[in-house]
């Protein structure tokens, strides 16, 4: 009997993973095909590189991330269903993208996009705090990098279809074939999807803590009160704003640059992204559990490292005017860059109570979208207009340069963090 039910518990994390995976690739999908649609929408409706700047990551991202913490505080009571509130948002999100396709103006789809903020702020936290419940501490930060997976999977997807139905059908009804879709896959969250705190399949170390909210005042003071998370939020904020940043002005580089159609884009560095992403993701996961089980500090050695890798590499693409050499150049900076994700989510969740885990993730993601997903695109897109007097359409790459660069301050303090982690997990535990 006990075999058993180890084999049906077994069973259903994984159930829970993949269906979670899933959700997450249809987020990132919505989230990102505005970026290899920018073009064609900036011609369509005449908007300058800020505003593009503006579309693609403020407008989003404000109001994702402002929402993430309330949303995050609700998934973190007792009483509350987490599946019924991912699915939710699910629906909420595909139904906003869905919108974005039939914008007539600027300041329509700036409201659509924001729309699509709001959904997507309601996703990650609680399927973080699902994660956590349910699998083991050893296994942790793969699962949070299987989860992970969504990112490179979705934007590689976003790319693909994006750029393939820009060519074809044109930018509105991208928006509309791949909304859509969402709101079938939100039924299919809500009949399969159960809460371990409903069915009694949480880790036993979560089970031991009472069973109270922790008050939001005790949460965030345990929260920053550790220097390590502070450190961590400060690493992932300036990874986020250059991840972020660069893969919106890359896809229009490619198109300014080098001349290639969005279809074009979409498919060769749709695909070049997606494959370096989900080796890195999942690579940094596993090197995150391998060593970090035997030094606690090694589980952001890979990020550290990897952000002064990518640097030279990243650079020499931006300076060919061979458009395939510069694409198999950011194969390597690609994966690099996607190494600190499980590694920073998992040691988030172990340096914070159980039962601030969501409220955790949801800070995390605050920063990490505010500063990266919501300032990285403004930023950059500013920057062009600024350079675009003296470089003309050769703005993006000299803005692109500049990025590159920034990538030792994310090195530095995931560097600086990992010489921290031994000593606060061990007087968390």
């Amino acid at each position: 009997m006990a075999t058993a039910t180890a084999r049906k518990a077994g069973g259903s994390v994984r159930v829970t993973l993949w269906i979670l995976l899933v959700v997450y690739i249809f987020n990132f999908i919505d989230r990102q095909i505005v970026n290899i649609l920018a073009e064609p929408i900036a011609q369509e409706l005449r908007l300058s590189d800020t505003q593009i700047g503006l579309m693609t990551g403020l407008a989003f991202a404000l109001f994702y991330t402002v929402l993430g913490l309330p949303i995050a505080r609700f998934s973190d009571r007792p009483s509350t269903n987490r599946p019924w509130l991912i699915g939710t948002a699910l629906a909420v999100w595909s139904a906003m993208t869905a919108l974005c396709g039939l914008a007539q103006n600027f300041v329509q789809l700036l409201l659509a996009r924001i729309g699509v903020g709001v959904g997507e702020a309601g996703c990650t936290p609680p399927a973080h705090s699902l994660i956590a419940d349910l699998v083991e501490p050893a296994k942790r930060a793969s699962a949070l990098a299987f989860y992970a997976l969504g990112i490179p999977i979705g934007t590689l997807l976003g790319m693909l279809i994006g750029g393939l139905l820009a060519d074809t059908v044109g930018w509105r009804n991208a928006f509309l074939i791949v909304g859509l879709p969402g709101l079938l896959l939100a039924v299919v969250v809500f009949m399969v999807l159960r809460d371990p705190r409903r069915t009694g399949m949480m880790q036993a170390s979560a089970t031991s803590q009472p069973g109270a909210q922790m008050p939001m005042g005790d949460a965030l003071k345990a929260m920053f009160s550790s220097r390590a998370f502070v450190l961590l939020v400060t690493a992932g904020s300036a990874a986020a704003f250059l991840a972020y940043g660069k893969v919106t002005w890359i896809t229009i580089f490619f198109q300014r640059t080098h001349g290639l159609t969005p279809g074009e884009t979409g498919f060769w560095f749709g695909l070049v992204n997606g494959a370096a992403g989900i080796t890195g993701t999942f690579l940094g996961g596993y090197l995150a559990d391998r060593f970090g089980s035997a030094n606690r500090r090694h589980v952001l050695t890979a990020p550290a490292v990897g952000m002064v890798v990518t640097i030279p590499f990243a650079l020499f693409a931006f300076m060919s005017d061979d458009w395939v050499m510069a694409l198999a150049l950011l194969i390597v900076p690609t994966l690099c860059n996607s190494l600190y994700y499980g590694p920073t989510y998992s040691s988030v969740q172990g340096l914070v109570p159980l039962r601030a885990r969501a409220i955790a993730a949801a800070v995390l993601l605050f920063f990490q979208n505010l500063i990266g997903l919501g300032l990285g695109p403004l930023f950059f897109g500013m920057l062009s207009d600024v350079l675009q007097p003296t470089y003309g359409e050769e703005s993006v790459r000299y803005v692109l340069y500049g990025a590159t660069l920034l990538g030792v301050v994310p090195a530095f303090f995931f560097w600086r963090c990992s010489l921290r982690l031994n000593e606060e997990l061990d007087r968390k535990d």
